[in-house]
């Protein structure tokens, strides 16, 4: 079973993360903030990978510390459970759509950390989306991707900031699955190591 167990404590967050890539979809998401509650649990529902976070955080101060570790932790669980990466089919793509939004969104599970994220939001509309920060929902797919190390590239495109960052994490959630399946038996890269 590829899977992992994290923990991360911080004079601002503590986080334990668990991560089954071989799962059945199934999320245990418990954070101050819902709507990366929301976004984790269908990131988990559409890769098909079991999730279960405990988080806390310095919310009170503002969203970033924990919106980040997250990132971190989830990055850092991936990679765990990536393991050698023997037989993975290693590179992806889905594009999703969410009723006025579409976003595409390219993985390569290179072991070269790179992110590229357009996720443009509206001026109109409020600062946040739900209760994280807009500018934090970019910054947890980048630390997610560096601490993964994988490459991520993200173009998104629509009006409603709801469904512009939930088509993200369905159309993530789908690439990773891909490109994390096993479909042979030897190391996906002419260099013989990942």
């Amino acid at each position: 079973m590829r899977a992992a167990k994290v923990e991360r404590k911080t004079k601002e967050t503590e986080i334990t993360l668990e991560l089954n890539l071989d799962g059945k979809g199934k999320s245990d998401v418990e954070t101050p903030l819902k709507f990366l509650d929301h976004m984790l649990e269908s990131f988990s529902k559409h890769s098909g990978f079991d999730l279960k976070v405990k988080a806390e955080g310095d919310v009170e101060v503002d969203d970033h510390h924990l919106v980040e570790d997250i990132g971190i932790v989830l990055g850092e669980a991936f990679l765990k459970a990536l393991g050698d990466k023997k037989g993975i089919a290693r590179m992806s793509h889905s594009i999703v759509p969410m009723d006025d939004s579409k976003a595409e969104v390219s993985v390569d599970l290179s072991g070269r950390p790179y992110a590229v994220v357009e996720l443009p939001f509206s001026e109109f509309e409020e600062r946040k989306v739900g209760d994280v920060s807009k500018e934090n929902i970019e910054h947890l797919l980048e630390s997610f991707a560096l601490n993964g190390r994988f490459n991520l590239n993200v173009k998104v495109e629509g009006k409603n900031d709801h469904h512009k960052v939930e088509a993200t994490f369905k159309a993530l959630a789908k690439a990773l699955k891909e490109s994390a399946a096993v479909v042979g038996d030897g190391i996906p890269s002419t260099k013989g190591k990942l």
